[in-house]
């Protein structure tokens, strides 16, 4: 971290000051847990790989406004709620609980999903072989 040598008149010494970089945070940290419907938006757009700032452009609405929804909105607007969700190509259930883990049933693998298993676990050459032939027979069966 760069370090700024700041000289003090009064104590006749230098004293070191840190310097504001992009990588340190930018409030103070949280005292409470960000709600629910915070924790899911972050999650989607970390997975996206966009910074509030670029989300908040996407969106039309500042950065603060992302920050807000994020770490503090316990109540946000139904309208906001559908513009964020379609963004992430999600539904409004999904976004404000975690749905896709309740989805599964509970019970063993379906064989589809044991074949996908197997299938990430081969060299991406072979991956893509298989891919090309299941739509190849995927495009017959119409």
């Amino acid at each position: 971290m760069p370090v700024l040598w700041h000289y003090c008149h009064n104590m006749q010494a230098l004293i070191p000051q840190h310097r504001y970089t992009w990588a340190m945070p930018g409030g103070r940290p949280a005292t409470k847990p960000a709600p629910q419907f915070g924790q899911r938006m972050a999650a989607f757009r970390v997975a996206r790989g966009l910074s509030q700032r670029e989300l908040g452009q996407k969106l039309g609405m500042t950065r603060d406004r992302v920050v807000y929804y994020e770490r503090s909105a316990r109540n946000p607007s139904l309208e906001v709620v559908q513009q964020i969700a379609d963004f992430f190509g999600v539904s409004v259930g999904e976004l404000l609980n975690d749905t896709a883990k309740s989805a599964r049933k509970p019970g063993p693998p379906s064989q589809f999903t044991q074949l996908a298993e197997r299938l990430d676990k081969l060299p991406r050459a072979q991956q893509k072989t298989v891919a090309l032939m299941l739509e190849g027979f995927l495009k017959q069966t119409g």
